[in-house]
């Protein structure tokens, strides 16, 4: 399955954005998706995913109550919508997918497609 992010861009800070990562090839439902971020300088970030069926999510501390995962299979896009954005969630985004059982942790992960970046302004 291939990945695109977008809705990426410029945003200031207490603002909010909604990324989506629209898969091709096959079909999203297929598997559960991460979202991934890395800043300038950085290691690449685990930021949350969402299971298969889209009952379960997972978050990360650094975003738990400001970005939600969410998905529409019939659509074949999963979305990451962020509220609140902090200086510090500036970096390129990034989805993949994952057929493992421990799909809540990064490790689980190693499809990349194609980013997009997010940058917040004080």
């Amino acid at each position: 399955v291939q990945l695109q992010a977008s809705g990426g861009g410029l945003v200031q800070a207490g603002g909010s954005l909604r990324l989506s990562c629209a898969a091709s090839g096959r079909s999203v439902g297929n598997y559960h998706v991460g979202w991934f971020r890395q800043a300038p300088g950085k290691e690449r970030e685990f930021v949350g995913a969402v299971s298969r069926s889209g009952v379960s999510t997972y978050s990360s501390d650094s975003v738990k109550g400001r970005f939600t995962i969410s998905r529409a299979n019939a659509k074949n896009t999963v979305y990451l919508q962020m509220q609140n954005l902090k200086p510090e969630d500036t970096a390129v985004y990034y989805c993949s997918t994952s057929v493992s059982t421990q799909w809540y942790q990064g490790k689980a992960y190693n499809n990349w497609g194609q980013g997009t970046l997010v940058t917040v302004s004080s």
